[in-house]
């Protein structure tokens, strides 16, 4: 537990001039969803992975069942993800890869689903 190390690359996200920030409101969530998100969110805090956040930025949460029957946290970024400058850094095709061969609160490491995730984490491995 505790803060994530200091990485080698910072993810910042970089936005169409004259974007506002964004905050929709929370989905509706089922009695089940809402325990479900605060054991999630728990967990994330104690493992030093989000933070409370006071930030005029907010993403809505929701939740998809896995093949398992547990329940995956989702944060939907599409809002975000539109007004965000995309990065060109070019990402290698999959079969190449085969064939060489993650309240209101903040991420303190990149989480999945934002558009530029991907460009960085592939500048990273280069």
């Amino acid at each position: 537990p505790g803060i994530p190390p200091v990485r080698e690359v910072e993810f910042n996200i970089e936005l169409i001039p004259g974007s506002e920030p964004i905050s929709k409101a929370p989905y509706l969530m089922a009695l089940i969803e809402l325990k479900e998100l605060k054991d999630q969110l728990q967990e994330l805090l104690e493992r030093g992975f989000i933070r409370p956040s006071v930030s005029p930025w907010g993403a809505p949460v929701l939740f998809l069942k896995k093949k398992d029957g547990s329940m995956r946290l989702c944060i939907d970024y599409r809002e975000l993800n539109k007004i965000t400058i995309r990065n060109r850094y070019p990402l290698p095709r999959i079969d190449d890869l085969f064939d060489q061969l993650q309240g209101h609160y903040e991420f303190l490491v990149m989480p999945f689903g934002l558009t530029n995730a991907p460009a960085v984490f592939m500048d990273l491995m280069n």
